[in-house]
Protein backbone atom coordinates (compact mmCIF):
# COMPACT_ATOMS: atom_id res chain seq x y z
CA UNK A 1 0.00 0.00 0.00
CA UNK A 2 2.69 2.67 1.25
CA UNK A 3 4.96 1.72 -2.22
CA UNK A 4 1.59 2.36 -4.24
CA UNK A 5 1.10 5.90 -2.43
CA UNK A 6 4.80 6.73 -3.57
CA UNK A 7 3.80 5.60 -6.98
CA UNK A 8 0.91 7.89 -7.13
CA UNK A 9 2.95 10.71 -5.86
CA UNK A 10 5.50 10.70 -7.80
CA UNK A 11 3.23 10.61 -11.05
CA UNK A 12 1.46 13.87 -9.43
CA UNK A 13 4.47 15.22 -8.77
CA UNK A 14 5.67 15.11 -12.12
CA UNK A 15 2.38 15.83 -13.74
CA UNK A 16 2.56 19.05 -11.79
CA UNK A 17 6.10 20.01 -12.80
CA UNK A 18 5.10 19.34 -16.41
CA UNK A 19 2.36 21.71 -16.08
CA UNK A 20 4.35 24.72 -14.40
CA UNK A 21 7.28 24.02 -17.36
CA UNK A 22 4.41 24.15 -20.23
CA UNK A 23 3.25 27.08 -18.75
CA UNK A 24 6.31 28.96 -18.51
CA UNK A 25 7.30 28.20 -21.71
CA UNK A 26 3.94 29.78 -23.14
CA UNK A 27 4.80 33.21 -21.27
CA UNK A 28 8.15 33.19 -21.88
CA UNK A 29 8.84 31.26 -25.38
CA UNK A 30 12.76 30.57 -26.34
CA UNK A 31 14.58 33.39 -27.59
CA UNK A 32 14.98 33.49 -31.17
CA UNK A 33 18.56 34.71 -31.32
CA UNK A 34 21.15 35.27 -28.34
CA UNK A 35 20.75 38.38 -26.72
CA UNK A 36 23.17 40.39 -26.99
CA UNK A 37 24.06 43.08 -24.29
CA UNK A 38 22.25 43.99 -20.71
CA UNK A 39 18.96 45.57 -19.12
CA UNK A 40 19.01 49.26 -19.96
CA UNK A 41 18.77 50.38 -16.62
CA UNK A 42 18.62 54.55 -17.54
CA UNK A 43 15.32 53.46 -20.23
CA UNK A 44 13.63 57.16 -20.18
CA UNK A 45 9.94 56.57 -19.57
CA UNK A 46 7.62 57.45 -22.20
CA UNK A 47 6.48 61.20 -20.72
CA UNK A 48 10.10 61.83 -20.60
CA UNK A 49 11.45 61.41 -24.03
CA UNK A 50 13.39 64.13 -25.81
CA UNK A 51 13.94 62.62 -29.22
CA UNK A 52 16.98 63.05 -31.71
CA UNK A 53 16.67 61.82 -35.51
CA UNK A 54 19.94 61.00 -36.95
CA UNK A 55 20.52 60.95 -40.96
CA UNK A 56 23.08 58.41 -40.63
CA UNK A 57 24.28 59.84 -44.75
CA UNK A 58 24.19 63.19 -43.56
CA UNK A 59 25.61 62.82 -39.63
CA UNK A 60 29.29 62.90 -40.08
CA UNK A 61 31.69 63.38 -43.05
CA UNK A 62 32.44 59.80 -42.95
CA UNK A 63 28.68 58.68 -42.74
CA UNK A 64 28.53 55.36 -40.90
CA UNK A 65 27.50 54.48 -37.46
CA UNK A 66 31.01 55.27 -36.15
CA UNK A 67 30.68 58.79 -37.04
CA UNK A 68 27.43 58.61 -35.27
CA UNK A 69 29.10 57.18 -32.34
CA UNK A 70 32.26 60.01 -32.28
CA UNK A 71 29.46 62.93 -31.96
CA UNK A 72 27.07 60.83 -28.91
CA UNK A 73 28.73 63.56 -26.32
CA UNK A 74 27.17 66.21 -28.24
CA UNK A 75 23.74 64.79 -28.73
CA UNK A 76 23.43 64.07 -24.92
CA UNK A 77 24.71 67.21 -23.89
CA UNK A 78 21.90 68.86 -26.03
CA UNK A 79 19.54 67.20 -23.32
CA UNK A 80 18.83 64.27 -25.75
CA UNK A 81 17.22 60.78 -23.85
CA UNK A 82 16.52 59.01 -27.38
CA UNK A 83 18.40 58.96 -30.67
CA UNK A 84 16.35 57.57 -33.77
CA UNK A 85 18.60 56.08 -36.60
CA UNK A 86 16.98 56.80 -39.57
CA UNK A 87 16.93 53.08 -41.98
CA UNK A 88 20.38 51.21 -41.49
CA UNK A 89 19.31 48.77 -43.67
CA UNK A 90 20.60 47.93 -47.17
CA UNK A 91 18.87 49.86 -50.19
CA UNK A 92 17.19 48.61 -53.30
CA UNK A 93 19.12 49.59 -56.73
CA UNK A 94 16.21 48.03 -58.69
CA UNK A 95 13.72 50.89 -59.52
CA UNK A 96 15.84 53.08 -57.52
CA UNK A 97 14.35 56.44 -56.73
CA UNK A 98 17.60 58.18 -57.64
CA UNK A 99 20.86 58.68 -55.85
CA UNK A 100 22.08 56.20 -53.14
CA UNK A 101 17.91 55.18 -52.96
CA UNK A 102 15.37 55.96 -50.13
CA UNK A 103 16.62 54.34 -47.01
CA UNK A 104 13.14 53.70 -47.29
CA UNK A 105 13.85 50.89 -50.14
CA UNK A 106 14.63 47.99 -47.87
CA UNK A 107 16.58 45.17 -49.56
CA UNK A 108 17.04 42.87 -46.17
CA UNK A 109 15.38 43.55 -42.98
CA UNK A 110 18.00 42.00 -40.84
CA UNK A 111 21.58 43.31 -42.40
CA UNK A 112 23.24 46.57 -41.29
CA UNK A 113 23.69 48.25 -44.68
CA UNK A 114 27.49 48.12 -45.38
CA UNK A 115 27.78 51.93 -46.22
CA UNK A 116 27.09 52.27 -42.46
CA UNK A 117 29.45 49.63 -41.02
CA UNK A 118 29.03 46.11 -39.60
CA UNK A 119 26.21 44.72 -36.75
CA UNK A 120 29.30 45.16 -34.16
CA UNK A 121 29.52 48.83 -34.90
CA UNK A 122 25.54 49.18 -34.40
CA UNK A 123 26.12 47.03 -31.23
CA UNK A 124 29.14 49.38 -29.68
CA UNK A 125 27.04 52.72 -30.87
CA UNK A 126 23.81 51.19 -28.84
CA UNK A 127 26.32 50.31 -25.47
CA UNK A 128 27.86 53.92 -26.11
CA UNK A 129 24.86 55.48 -26.28
CA UNK A 130 23.17 53.36 -22.88
CA UNK A 131 26.18 54.34 -20.97
CA UNK A 132 25.13 58.60 -21.23
CA UNK A 133 21.87 57.15 -21.25
CA UNK A 134 20.41 57.75 -24.17
CA UNK A 135 18.22 55.10 -25.58
CA UNK A 136 18.75 54.01 -28.91
CA UNK A 137 15.22 53.24 -31.71
CA UNK A 138 15.70 51.98 -35.25
CA UNK A 139 13.22 52.83 -38.39
CA UNK A 140 11.08 50.75 -39.12
CA UNK A 141 9.65 50.46 -42.54
CA UNK A 142 6.74 47.59 -43.04
CA UNK A 143 4.85 48.38 -45.59
CA UNK A 144 6.71 47.46 -48.29
CA UNK A 145 10.11 46.06 -49.99
CA UNK A 146 12.77 46.96 -52.57
CA UNK A 147 12.01 45.09 -55.67
CA UNK A 148 15.61 43.21 -55.03
CA UNK A 149 14.53 42.37 -51.55
CA UNK A 150 15.07 38.49 -51.56
CA UNK A 151 11.22 38.07 -51.02
CA UNK A 152 10.08 39.25 -53.78
CA UNK A 153 11.49 35.93 -55.62
CA UNK A 154 11.29 33.50 -52.56
CA UNK A 155 8.00 34.29 -51.48
CA UNK A 156 6.03 36.25 -53.97
CA UNK A 157 2.63 35.65 -52.42
CA UNK A 158 3.86 37.87 -49.32
CA UNK A 159 2.58 41.13 -51.72
CA UNK A 160 -0.18 42.70 -53.15
CA UNK A 161 -1.06 42.12 -56.85
CA UNK A 162 -3.29 43.76 -59.25
CA UNK A 163 -5.67 41.74 -61.48
CA UNK A 164 -3.08 40.29 -63.86
CA UNK A 165 -0.67 39.35 -60.91
CA UNK A 166 1.61 41.75 -60.98
CA UNK A 167 3.00 42.87 -57.67
CA UNK A 168 1.96 46.72 -57.04
CA UNK A 169 3.72 49.79 -55.51
CA UNK A 170 1.56 51.17 -52.13
CA UNK A 171 -2.20 51.96 -53.66
CA UNK A 172 -2.65 55.95 -53.98
CA UNK A 173 1.03 56.91 -54.08
CA UNK A 174 4.38 57.16 -56.71
CA UNK A 175 6.38 55.27 -54.66
CA UNK A 176 7.70 53.44 -57.95
CA UNK A 177 11.01 52.34 -55.73
CA UNK A 178 9.18 49.82 -53.18
CA UNK A 179 6.54 46.92 -53.80
CA UNK A 180 3.36 46.66 -51.51
CA UNK A 181 3.54 43.63 -48.63
CA UNK A 182 0.53 41.97 -48.18
CA UNK A 183 -0.44 41.92 -44.56
CA UNK A 184 -3.40 38.99 -44.96
CA UNK A 185 -0.51 36.35 -45.46
CA UNK A 186 0.39 35.22 -41.93
CA UNK A 187 3.75 33.87 -42.80
CA UNK A 188 5.00 37.70 -44.18
CA UNK A 189 3.79 38.84 -40.73
CA UNK A 190 5.49 36.44 -38.67
CA UNK A 191 8.50 37.17 -40.61
CA UNK A 192 8.34 40.74 -40.14
CA UNK A 193 8.17 40.75 -36.53
CA UNK A 194 10.98 38.14 -36.43
CA UNK A 195 12.96 40.72 -38.20
CA UNK A 196 12.04 43.04 -35.82
CA UNK A 197 12.68 41.09 -32.74
CA UNK A 198 16.32 40.55 -34.49
CA UNK A 199 17.46 44.11 -33.63
CA UNK A 200 15.75 43.33 -30.42
CA UNK A 201 17.81 40.84 -29.41
CA UNK A 202 21.18 41.41 -31.46
CA UNK A 203 21.76 44.89 -31.02
CA UNK A 204 19.94 45.70 -27.70
CA UNK A 205 18.08 48.47 -29.45
CA UNK A 206 15.08 50.28 -27.10
CA UNK A 207 12.25 50.07 -29.57
CA UNK A 208 11.26 51.91 -33.25
CA UNK A 209 9.96 54.39 -35.43
CA UNK A 210 7.61 52.80 -37.68
CA UNK A 211 7.09 54.41 -40.71
CA UNK A 212 4.35 55.03 -42.71
CA UNK A 213 2.34 53.17 -40.15
CA UNK A 214 -1.29 54.14 -40.50
CA UNK A 215 -1.35 52.26 -43.68
CA UNK A 216 -0.19 48.89 -41.95
CA UNK A 217 -3.24 46.74 -40.07
CA UNK A 218 -3.64 47.93 -36.17
CA UNK A 219 -3.80 44.02 -35.76
CA UNK A 220 -0.23 43.70 -37.23
CA UNK A 221 1.40 46.19 -35.21
CA UNK A 222 -0.55 44.88 -32.11
CA UNK A 223 0.82 41.71 -32.63
CA UNK A 224 4.22 42.90 -33.52
CA UNK A 225 3.99 45.07 -30.05
CA UNK A 226 3.29 42.36 -27.70
CA UNK A 227 5.83 40.47 -29.45
CA UNK A 228 8.82 42.97 -29.02
CA UNK A 229 7.74 43.61 -25.37
CA UNK A 230 8.00 39.95 -24.27
CA UNK A 231 11.74 40.59 -25.46
CA UNK A 232 12.27 42.48 -22.60
CA UNK A 233 10.10 42.05 -20.00
CA UNK A 234 12.28 44.68 -17.04
CA UNK A 235 12.31 46.98 -19.83
CA UNK A 236 10.03 49.30 -21.30
CA UNK A 237 10.74 49.98 -25.32
CA UNK A 238 9.46 52.74 -27.16
CA UNK A 239 7.37 52.30 -29.94
CA UNK A 240 6.70 55.77 -32.49
CA UNK A 241 4.12 55.77 -34.87
CA UNK A 242 5.11 57.76 -38.22
CA UNK A 243 1.11 58.20 -38.44
CA UNK A 244 -2.28 60.04 -36.82
CA UNK A 245 -4.68 57.42 -36.07
CA UNK A 246 -5.53 57.43 -32.30
CA UNK A 247 -6.16 53.48 -32.93
CA UNK A 248 -2.23 53.19 -32.60
CA UNK A 249 -2.35 53.77 -28.69
CA UNK A 250 -4.69 50.82 -28.49
CA UNK A 251 -2.03 48.98 -30.58
CA UNK A 252 0.42 49.31 -27.88
CA UNK A 253 2.10 52.41 -29.44
CA UNK A 254 3.69 55.39 -27.26
CA UNK A 255 3.34 58.51 -29.60
CA UNK A 256 1.83 59.26 -32.88
CA UNK A 257 2.67 61.93 -34.98
CA UNK A 258 1.96 65.77 -35.16
CA UNK A 259 1.27 66.36 -38.96
CA UNK A 260 -1.07 68.44 -38.32
CA UNK A 261 0.52 70.46 -35.93
CA UNK A 262 3.43 71.17 -38.18
CA UNK A 263 1.58 71.73 -40.96
CA UNK A 264 -0.63 74.20 -38.80
CA UNK A 265 2.27 75.69 -37.97
CA UNK A 266 3.52 76.49 -41.10
CA UNK A 267 0.63 78.23 -42.38
CA UNK A 268 1.07 80.61 -38.96
CA UNK A 269 4.35 81.75 -40.49
CA UNK A 270 4.00 81.70 -43.99
CA UNK A 271 0.13 82.34 -44.40
CA UNK A 272 -0.18 84.89 -41.57
CA UNK A 273 -2.57 82.19 -39.82
CA UNK A 274 -3.43 83.22 -36.27
CA UNK A 275 -1.51 81.32 -33.81
CA UNK A 276 -4.92 79.99 -31.99
CA UNK A 277 -4.91 77.79 -34.94
CA UNK A 278 -2.58 75.93 -32.86
CA UNK A 279 -4.96 75.59 -30.00
CA UNK A 280 -7.18 74.34 -32.72
CA UNK A 281 -4.87 71.84 -34.21
CA UNK A 282 -3.85 70.48 -30.35
CA UNK A 283 -7.38 69.98 -29.85
CA UNK A 284 -7.66 68.06 -33.31
CA UNK A 285 -5.10 65.63 -32.88
CA UNK A 286 -5.84 64.93 -29.41
CA UNK A 287 -9.65 64.26 -30.70
CA UNK A 288 -10.77 60.96 -29.12
CA UNK A 289 -7.58 60.19 -27.31
CA UNK A 290 -9.02 59.69 -23.43
CA UNK A 291 -5.66 58.89 -22.13
CA UNK A 292 -3.36 61.79 -20.93
CA UNK A 293 -0.24 59.34 -20.90
CA UNK A 294 -0.72 59.43 -24.49
CA UNK A 295 1.32 61.87 -26.56
CA UNK A 296 1.97 63.51 -29.92
CA UNK A 297 5.32 63.70 -31.09
CA UNK A 298 6.13 67.28 -32.01
CA UNK A 299 8.39 68.85 -34.44
CA UNK A 300 9.79 72.02 -36.44
CA UNK A 301 11.94 69.68 -38.98
CA UNK A 302 12.23 66.00 -39.80
CA UNK A 303 14.05 64.23 -42.68
CA UNK A 304 11.33 64.78 -45.40
CA UNK A 305 10.00 68.78 -44.77
CA UNK A 306 13.28 69.44 -44.27
CA UNK A 307 13.92 68.20 -47.77
CA UNK A 308 10.66 69.29 -49.83
CA UNK A 309 9.38 72.48 -47.55
CA UNK A 310 12.93 73.93 -46.00
CA UNK A 311 15.19 74.11 -42.83
CA UNK A 312 13.55 75.70 -39.90
CA UNK A 313 15.54 79.07 -41.10
CA UNK A 314 13.24 78.82 -44.08
CA UNK A 315 9.84 78.22 -42.73
CA UNK A 316 9.85 79.75 -39.48
CA UNK A 317 11.10 83.68 -40.09
CA UNK A 318 15.24 82.83 -39.08
CA UNK A 319 16.70 81.90 -36.09
CA UNK A 320 14.84 83.90 -33.97
CA UNK A 321 11.37 82.78 -35.07
CA UNK A 322 12.57 79.18 -35.38
CA UNK A 323 13.90 79.09 -31.59
CA UNK A 324 10.05 80.75 -31.33
CA UNK A 325 7.85 78.24 -32.79
CA UNK A 326 10.92 75.18 -31.54
CA UNK A 327 9.28 75.90 -27.60
CA UNK A 328 5.63 75.87 -28.81
CA UNK A 329 6.53 72.84 -30.80
CA UNK A 330 8.30 71.30 -27.20
CA UNK A 331 6.33 72.54 -24.88
CA UNK A 332 2.71 72.09 -26.16
CA UNK A 333 1.52 68.68 -24.91
CA UNK A 334 4.07 67.05 -26.90
CA UNK A 335 7.12 64.46 -26.94
CA UNK A 336 9.55 67.17 -29.00
CA UNK A 337 11.43 65.66 -31.55
CA UNK A 338 14.76 67.45 -32.82
CA UNK A 339 15.98 66.72 -36.40
CA UNK A 340 20.37 66.52 -37.20
CA UNK A 341 21.51 69.89 -37.21
CA UNK A 342 18.85 72.01 -36.38
CA UNK A 343 20.01 72.64 -33.00
CA UNK A 344 22.82 74.86 -34.30
CA UNK A 345 21.00 76.48 -36.94
CA UNK A 346 22.19 74.43 -39.88
CA UNK A 347 20.90 76.10 -42.96
CA UNK A 348 21.23 74.20 -45.36
CA UNK A 349 18.69 71.04 -46.43
CA UNK A 350 19.60 67.62 -46.39
CA UNK A 351 18.84 65.84 -49.32
CA UNK A 352 18.87 62.07 -47.56
CA UNK A 353 18.70 60.18 -51.15
CA UNK A 354 22.06 61.08 -51.29
CA UNK A 355 25.52 61.85 -49.13
CA UNK A 356 25.25 65.38 -47.79
CA UNK A 357 27.22 65.74 -44.48
CA UNK A 358 26.27 68.51 -42.35
CA UNK A 359 29.04 71.15 -41.75
CA UNK A 360 29.09 71.57 -38.06
CA UNK A 361 31.77 73.90 -38.25
CA UNK A 362 29.28 76.21 -39.36
CA UNK A 363 27.32 76.12 -36.13
CA UNK A 364 25.78 78.92 -34.69
CA UNK A 365 26.58 78.58 -30.90
CA UNK A 366 24.33 80.77 -29.20
CA UNK A 367 21.47 79.00 -31.09
CA UNK A 368 22.60 75.87 -29.92
CA UNK A 369 22.66 77.29 -25.98
CA UNK A 370 19.13 78.41 -26.64
CA UNK A 371 18.23 74.39 -27.57
CA UNK A 372 20.06 73.59 -24.56
CA UNK A 373 18.35 75.82 -22.33
CA UNK A 374 14.64 75.06 -23.87
CA UNK A 375 15.11 71.28 -23.70
CA UNK A 376 17.08 71.19 -20.08
CA UNK A 377 13.84 73.47 -18.60
CA UNK A 378 11.32 70.60 -20.45
CA UNK A 379 13.54 67.72 -18.87
CA UNK A 380 13.14 69.42 -15.58
CA UNK A 381 9.13 70.42 -15.63
CA UNK A 382 6.66 67.20 -14.87
CA UNK A 383 3.86 69.99 -16.15
CA UNK A 384 5.52 69.47 -19.49
CA UNK A 385 6.02 66.09 -19.53
CA UNK A 386 2.86 64.66 -18.14
CA UNK A 387 0.85 67.78 -17.36
CA UNK A 388 -2.69 69.32 -18.26
CA UNK A 389 -3.16 71.56 -21.14
CA UNK A 390 -5.00 74.49 -21.49
CA UNK A 391 -5.14 77.34 -24.15
CA UNK A 392 -5.53 81.16 -23.77
CA UNK A 393 -3.34 82.41 -27.34
CA UNK A 394 -3.97 85.83 -29.43
CA UNK A 395 -3.54 86.00 -32.70
CA UNK A 396 0.21 87.06 -32.32
CA UNK A 397 0.93 84.89 -29.51
CA UNK A 398 0.91 81.34 -28.80
CA UNK A 399 0.31 81.08 -25.25
CA UNK A 400 -0.91 78.02 -22.42
CA UNK A 401 -0.74 76.27 -19.52
CA UNK A 402 0.43 72.93 -18.78
CA UNK A 403 -0.34 71.67 -15.30
CA UNK A 404 0.10 69.30 -13.00
CA UNK A 405 -1.11 69.12 -8.80
CA UNK A 406 2.42 70.55 -8.07
CA UNK A 407 3.62 72.98 -10.66
CA UNK A 408 1.83 75.22 -13.61
CA UNK A 409 4.10 76.65 -16.38
CA UNK A 410 2.97 79.32 -18.47
CA UNK A 411 4.24 79.83 -22.16
CA UNK A 412 4.22 82.47 -24.54
CA UNK A 413 5.93 83.00 -27.76
CA UNK A 414 5.07 85.87 -29.80
CA UNK A 415 4.95 84.00 -33.55
CA UNK A 416 5.33 87.50 -35.53
CA UNK A 417 7.91 89.96 -36.21
CA UNK A 418 6.13 92.38 -34.69
CA UNK A 419 6.63 93.83 -30.88
CA UNK A 420 2.95 93.03 -29.35
CA UNK A 421 1.36 93.01 -26.35
CA UNK A 422 -0.57 90.24 -24.71
CA UNK A 423 -3.29 90.68 -22.19
CA UNK A 424 -2.80 88.32 -19.10
CA UNK A 425 -5.91 85.64 -18.57
CA UNK A 426 -7.24 87.16 -15.15
CA UNK A 427 -7.18 83.79 -13.69
CA UNK A 428 -3.42 83.75 -14.43
CA UNK A 429 -2.97 87.46 -13.13
CA UNK A 430 -3.56 86.78 -9.80
CA UNK A 431 -0.52 84.34 -9.74
CA UNK A 432 3.02 84.79 -8.46
CA UNK A 433 5.09 83.92 -11.12
CA UNK A 434 9.09 83.39 -11.82
CA UNK A 435 10.81 83.41 -14.84
CA UNK A 436 11.37 79.64 -15.96
CA UNK A 437 14.83 79.86 -16.41
CA UNK A 438 16.45 82.17 -14.09
CA UNK A 439 14.17 82.10 -11.26
CA UNK A 440 13.33 85.95 -11.12
CA UNK A 441 10.19 86.68 -9.93
CA UNK A 442 8.17 88.30 -12.74
CA UNK A 443 5.21 90.78 -13.06
CA UNK A 444 2.56 89.42 -14.97
CA UNK A 445 -0.79 91.35 -13.46
CA UNK A 446 -2.24 92.88 -17.13
CA UNK A 447 -0.18 93.03 -19.94
CA UNK A 448 3.19 91.30 -21.53
CA UNK A 449 5.31 93.21 -23.91
CA UNK A 450 7.17 90.35 -26.37
CA UNK A 451 9.27 91.21 -29.23
CA UNK A 452 9.70 89.84 -32.61
CA UNK A 453 9.95 86.36 -31.66
CA UNK A 454 10.46 86.60 -28.16
CA UNK A 455 9.23 84.12 -25.70
CA UNK A 456 8.88 83.67 -22.38
CA UNK A 457 8.45 80.77 -19.90
CA UNK A 458 6.85 81.24 -16.48
CA UNK A 459 6.85 78.88 -13.55
CA UNK A 460 4.18 79.36 -10.53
Amino acid sequence: MKLYINIVFVLIFSSVLASCSSSDNESTPAPAYPQFGTRFEKMPKKEDAVIYQVNIRAFSQVGTLKGVQEKLTSIQELGVNVIYLMPIYPVGVVQSAGGLGSPYSVKDYKVVNTDFGTLEDLRVLVEEAHKKNMAVILDWVANHTSWDNAWITAHPDWYQKDAGGNIIIPPGTNYNDVAQLDFTNTEMRSAMIDAMSYWVYSANIDGFRCDYADFVPQNFWSEAIIALRKIKKNQNILMLAEGTKVNQFTAGFDYTFGFNFFSTLEKVFKENKSATTLQDSNATEYANNYNPENRIVRYTTNHDVNLSDGTPLELFGGKKGSIAAFVVAAYMNSAPMIYNGQEVGYNKRIDYFNRTPIDWSTADLDMLAEYKKIIAFRNSSNALKKGTYKGYSSDAVSAFTMETTTEKVFVLSNLTSSTVNYTIPVSLSKLTWKDGFTGAAITATTQISLLPFQYKVLKN
